[in-house]
Formats: C-alpha cells, sequence, structure tokens
C-alpha cells in the first residue's frame, strides 16, 4: 500500500517579488529617515519663530535662511562659491590621500620605515591646524597654493593612520599562509594586504574627506575672495547670521553628499566581507 504526501511548494517567484520589493523599500527608507531629525528640528525653530518665542535675529529660521539661499543662486554667486571650495578640496584631498596612502603603507609594512617616519608625523600630527596658516603664507603666499597645502595637511594625517594601523593589525596567520605558498612581496601585498586593509582604508578615506571640509574654512579665511569660508567672513563683518547660517547649511550638504559618494564608489569593493549588521539590516 503506497501513501502519498501531498505538500504545497512556496511559489518562489513570489518570494523573490517580496524580496525584492523590500530591498527597494529599504533603498529609500534608510536615507529618508536620516533627515528626519534634521527636518523636524528645522520645523520646531520656524514654529518658535513664528509663534513670536524668539525674534530670529541671530538665529534665522529655515525659510529665512532658504530665502538667503536662494537669493545667492539666483545672482550667480553661490555656484561659484561653491565651485571654488569643491575645486580646492579636491586639489587637497587628492594631494593628502596620496601622500598618506604612500607613508602610511611604506611605515606599515617596512618596520625600518616605520622607526623612521613614525615619530615625526605623529609629532607633526599634534600641531592645531591653526598653527600652519601662517608658516603657509609666509612660504606659499596667499593663494592657491597655500590654502590646498593646508587642506592636504588635513587629509594626510588620518589616512596615514589608517593606512599604517590597519597593515599592522592585518592577521598574522594569514601572512604565514602567503609565506607558506611562496609569495613574492608585490604578490603578499596585493592578494593579501590590500583585501584586508581595504576596509580600514575607506574608513579613513571618510575621515580625511570630512577633515579636509573642515580645514577648508581654515584655508579660506586665508585672504580668499571667493569660497564658502568668505561667504562666512562676509557674514560676519556685515552683519548677516542668515548668510552665515546659509553658508554653513551648504558645507553639510556638500559634506554629505561628498562623503556618500565614497561610500557609493567603495560599495562594490567590500561587498566579500561578511560583516556584522546591527538590526538585521542587509
Amino acid at each position: 500500500m503506497a501513501m502519498t504526501l501531498d505538500t504545497t511548494a512556496p511559489d518562489v517567484t513570489e518570494t523573490r517579488e517580496k524580496s525584492a520589493s523590500n530591498r527597494r523599500w529599504q533603498r529609500f527608507a534608510r536615507p529618508a529617515l536620516g533627515v528626519v531629525l534634521p527636518l523636524t528640528l528645522a520645523l520646531a525653530w520656524e514654529l518658535a519663530v513664528w509663534s513670536g518665542w524668539s525674534n530670529g535675529r541671530l538665529v534665522p529660521p529655515p525659510s529665512r535662511v532658504f530665502a538667503t539661499i536662494m537669493e545667492l543662486a539666483r545672482s550667480g554667486e553661490l555656484w561659484r562659491h561653491i565651485t571654488t571650495t569643491l575645486s580646492r578640496v579636491a586639489a587637497g584631498f587628492g594631494l593628502g590621500v596620496v601622500a598618506g596612502t604612500l607613508l602610511g603603507a611604506i611605515s606599515g609594512y617596512w618596520g625600518i620605515a616605520r622607526r623612521l617616519l613614525d615619530p615625526t608625523v605623529q609629532a607633526l600630527r599634534a600641531i592645531p591646524s591653526i598653527a600652519w596658516v601662517p608658516l603657509f603664507i609666509l612660504w606659499l603666499g596667499i593663494f592657491e597654493t597655500s590654502k590646498v597645502a593646508l587642506i592636504a595637511v588635513g587629509v594626510f594625517f588620518p589616512v596615514y593612520l589608517g593606512v599604517l594601523g590597519a597593515i599592522l593589525s592585518v592577521d598574522r596567520k594569514i601572512v604565514e599562509v602567503g609565506r607558506t605558498f611562496r609569495l613574492s612581496g608585490p604578490t603578499m601585498i596585493r592578494r593579501i594586504l590590500l583585501p584586508a586593509v581595504l576596509p580600514a582604508y575607506v574608513v579613513a578615506l571618510r575621515v580625511g574627506l570630512g577633515l579636509g571640509w573642515m580645514f577648508v574654512v581654515a584655508a579660506e579665511f586665508m585672504g580668499a575672495s571667493e569660497g564658502l569660508g568668505y561667504l562666512l567672513i562676509d557674514g560676519q563683518q556685515l552683519g548677516k547670521p542668515a548668510q552665515i547660517l546659509a553658508a554653513i547649511t551648504i558645507f553639510a550638504l556638500l559634506g554629505k553628499t561628498t562623503d556618500w559618494l565614497i561610500e557609493l564608489i567603495t560599495t562594490p569593493l567590500l561587498r566579500w566581507q561578511d560583516a556584522f549588521r546591527p538590526g538585521g539590516e542587509t
């Protein structure tokens, strides 16, 4: 006597469609959550000024700041300042990343180079950013070269430390496996050290970029006639708090956008990671 068991197989196609739909929803919902807090604070302050709890003179409401941004955009002045600041940050970021990556890799890979270079780099890292300003003005003048050099200094140190620390934290067992297979120096770097260092390197790039945006303000205090830092100084001297907040808002938007671009570009390089995702994120 034969017995049969009837089972209903799940609809694989329907499951895949739901999974894809959930991924699309998460792709848009997660970034949307990030703007809830700033929008809530902005709305609360707007209501406080509108209801008369504050006159909004020293801290203008978001509507006034937005009107200032639109006025600068219509005059064409805003795009000129944004382009100038972006070009300075890009140039300084590029120089800082190249120098920090090379010296960090050399110091991390060769012990003699680390003992020779690292103490000097660590001592220079302790110098406040504003202390470099008079020296760069004296050496390079008040034009673009000194501004780019100051930004590059700000980017250099986190990238250097990130690369150095990542190399020194590579699992010794993985390196021993490479030596067991008699990998040459360049092959060891390409197939073992580089993948192991890459996650920390991406973090170092993001930190360096953040410092680059911070240093560009100090750089544009050095006799600049264009740039978002100039808008800050001009707003302070003319008593325009709305212009100051407008420049700060644009700095925040540009900084977040460039950080997101780095994250977007480097994500395909890190797909091999089986990292912990808090809250069940995928």
